[in-house]
């Protein structure tokens, strides 16, 4: 069963699995949802508010989310590349696009200890 990903404003609606979130990056109150179709959506709320949302909404363990730092919120299954000296983030979902996102080194050492740890 798919897990999905719903915001509901008073004008709008927005119904997303969970699966097709590459990332979601913050833009001061506002949003941004950053889908694997190549589609991005901007919804009124603060990336802190829509991290409540995904552990709430989450009911099976398929789609892992992470906060990186202030301004990301990653879906693991799209981690492509991690090289700390660049501070560079790629996030792939292997056929259409690449995103390279710029973190702190202390939030990319903290994924990629967390990838490390789960290949043991």
């Amino acid at each position: 069963m798919k897990d999905y990903l719903i915001i509901s404003t008073s004008l709008e609606l927005l119904r997303v699995p969970m699966s097709d979130i590459i990332y979601i990056s913050s833009d001061g109150n506002y949003s941004s949802i950053v889908l694997a179709n190549g589609e991005t959506r901007m919804v009124t709320m603060q990336l802190g508010q829509i991290e409540v949302l995904l552990s709430s909404q989450a009911h099976s363990n398929d789609v892992k989310f992470v906060r990186v730092g202030r301004g990301f919120i990653i879906n693991c299954e799209y981690v492509f590349f991690i090289n700390l000296t660049k501070q560079q983030l790629v996030l792939s979902d292997g056929r259409l696009a690449t995103h390279t996102l710029t973190a702190s080194k202390d939030a990319l050492r903290n994924i990629k200890l967390m990838f490390e740890n789960d290949m043991k």
